[in-house]
C-alpha cells in the first residue's frame, strides 16, 4: 500500500537552525514568564501581522477564554456559530456565559449577520464569530450590530493567520482576535496561541489574566489561569516566520491545483476564497453533493481504502454534541454544510502526484 497522505503535514525548520536558539535559552537558564525570545516573538508578530498589540499564549483555547474573561462581561448571552471547533463554545461556557447557536451563511461557511441580529435579546453581552477556514467573516455588518446594541465583537481567528481584507489584518476588527498556533496551523510553534487587542492597558490586563491574575508579588487582581508560552515555543516561532510567506505560496499553489483539477466535477464545490488581498489557504473544503454518486461519508471511506486520510470538518456541530444539548437551535444551513464537507489533504510539501491521485479517486478512476 502507498505511503498515507494525511489532512495536514506541520511545517518545520531544519533541525540544525532551531539548536542555537536551544543554546541560548539553556544560557540565559530563562524558560518561561515572558523571556527574551517570547518579546521577540511578540514584536515580530506584530510587524508581520501589522497589529499594534499581541499576547502570546500556551494555546489558542486559553487565549479565547481569556480574551472573554478580559472584556469584563456580565453574565448573560454570547451568539456564535455551531460550525466550529469545541474550543469556541467551550470558552464560551468557561466563562459562565451562555452560547446562543445561529445559522451560518452557506456560500461562505461563516455566521450570518441577519440571523445574529435576529438572536439578539436583552441578554446578550457579545457575539463570537469564527473565521471559519480562514475565510473572512462579514466584518463590516458585525461592527454596526455590535455597535448598534452596544456588545462586544471577539473574533476566534484560529485560521486566520495573516489573512487581509479591506487593505487591513483581519485580526485587527472587533474588540480582540484569537489565533491558535497549534501544529495543524499555518504558522505554528508546536502549541501555541495569541490574542491581538488595540491599547495597551488591554494588553496589560490580558498578560496579567494569561499569568494567573498576578499584578505584582503581592497584588493578584483576578482568578485566572496560566496561558503563558515557553521559551522553546517562542524560538520555533521566531524560525517559522522566516519562511511564513514561503509556506503560504506553496500552499497556494496546492489551492490553485485542487481547484484546476476539481472544477469539472458535478456535485464538488470547492468553498470560495474571494475578496483577499492576502489569503493564507488554511484548508481546502470541498462539498459534496448531486449529483456526485457518493455521499459524503462514502467518499470519506473510500478515501482511507486508498490511504488518503481527508477530514469532516466541521462535524458534528456543537449543538449536536451531548454536552451543548441544552442549547439548542434551528441551524439547517449549518447542518446541511456539516454533513456535506470534507477538507482534502492541505500542506505545502503535498506532492502533485499525491493530488493527482486525490482527484482520481474522486472522479472514481481509482
Amino acid at each position: 500500500m502507498s505511503n498515507p497522505i494525511y489532512v495536514t503535514q506541520p511545517v518545520l525548520p531544519d533541525l540544525k537552525e532551531f539548536i542555537p536558539y536551544l543554546e541560548q535559552i539553556w544560557a540565559k537558564k530563562i524558560l518561561t514568564n515572558g523571556g527574551p525570545l517570547h518579546q521577540q516573538l511578540e514584536q515580530e508578530l506584530c510587524d508581520y501581522l501589522n497589529v499594534d498589540y499581541i499576547s502570546l499564549f500556551n494555546n489558542g483555547t486559553i487565549a479565547l477564554i481569556t480574551a472573554l474573561q478580559a472584556l469584563d462581561l456580565k453574565a448573560g448571552e454570547v451568539i456564535t456559530t455551531p460550525y466550529t471547533f469545541l474550543a469556541t463554545a467551550h470558552a464560551i461556557v468557561w466563562n459562565n456565559l451562555t452560547p446562543v447557536f445561529v445559522d451560518i451563511d452557506p456560500i461562505t461557511s461563516n455566521i450570518d449577520p441577519k440571523k445574529v441580529e435576529e438572536a439578539i435579546t436583552d441578554d446578550t453581552v457579545a457575539i463570537l464569530p469564527v473565521h471559519c477556514y480562514g475565510i473572512p467573516c462579514d466584518v463590516v455588518a458585525l461592527q454596526v450590530l455590535a455597535t448598534k446594541h452596544k456588545l462586544k465583537l471577539v473574533y476566534d481567528a484560529a485560521h486566520a493567520f495573516g489573512v487581509t481584507c479591506n487593505n487591513h489584518s483581519l485580526l485587527n476588527y472587533g474588540d480582540l482576535s484569537t489565533i491558535s498556533f497549534h501544529a495543524t496551523k499555518v504558522f505554528n510553534t508546536f502549541e501555541g496561541g495569541a490574542i491581538v487587542c488595540h491599547s495597551a492597558e488591554m494588553k496589560q490586563r490580558i498578560d496579567q489574566l494569561k499569568n494567573f491574575g498576578i499584578v505584582d508579588e503581592t497584588t493578584v487582581n483576578d482568578i485566572s489561569l496560566n496561558g503563558k508560552l515557553s521559551e522553546v515555543h517562542a524560538a520555533l516561532g521566531l524560525l517559522q516566520l522566516k519562511t511564513i510567506d514561503q509556506t503560504l505560496q506553496a500552499r497556494g499553489e496546492v489551492d490553485h491545483y485542487y481547484r484546476e483539477l476539481l472544477a469539472d466535477i458535478d456535485g464538488i464545490r470547492c468553498i470560495q476564497r474571494e475578496n483577499l488581498e492576502k489569503d493564507n489557504y488554511a484548508y481546502f473544503p470541498i462539498v459534496i453533493s448531486e449529483p456526485y454518486p457518493l455521499s459524503r461519508d462514502e467518499l470519506f471511506e473510500k478515501f482511507k481504502q486508498h490511504n488518503v486520510f481527508a477530514r469532516k470538518y466541521f462535524y458534528p456541530l456543537m449543538t449536536e454534541l451531548s454536552v451543548y444539548q441544552q442549547y439548542q437551535s434551528d441551524t439547517p444551513n449549518a447542518k446541511l454544510l456539516s454533513e456535506q464537507v470534507l477538507c482534502l489533504p492541505m500542506y505545502p510539501a503535498l506532492e502533485g502526484s499525491d493530488i493527482q491521485k486525490i482527484v482520481q479517486i474522486i472522479k472514481g478512476r481509482i
